[in-house]
């Protein structure tokens, strides 16, 4: 899935195009502008987004295997949340409808005598 394809897909639930690609933009920039600022962005069942340094590191060339210095850089990390794990494991049943990484509701505690 894209970009465009988010958005149709958020259009369709929606019913504005226009409103849709604000929402989609608008909450892509937010969490890039987060991590980009060193926060760590998570949204619980989904996952996480964390930057990470890399420090200065000792490499080989894979085209001549001469050694080569590989310098200190800043990444993006994603770790996907226990219920998304679980989903694409097939550890957890897909549900026909509504929100797949919303908690399940709480059972209701049995009545005391």
């Amino acid at each position: 899935m894209n970009k465009a394809q988010l958005i149709k897909v958020v259009a369709d639930a929606t019913g504005d195009r226009a409103q849709a690609t604000l929402a989609v933009e608008t909450t892509l920039d937010a969490i890039v502008r987060a991590v980009v600022a060193g926060d760590v962005f998570s949204v619980t069942g989904f996952g996480s987004l964390t930057p990470e340094e890399r420090p200065a590191r000792a490499a080989r060339n894979p085209q001549t295997g001469e050694p080569m210095h590989v310098g200190a850089s800043r990444v993006v990390k994603f770790r996907a949340g226990a219920r998304f794990k679980d989903l694409v494991a097939g550890r957890r049943a897909m549900p026909e409808s509504g929100n797949c990484i919303q908690k399940d509701p709480k059972t209701p505690k049995a009545a005391r005598p």
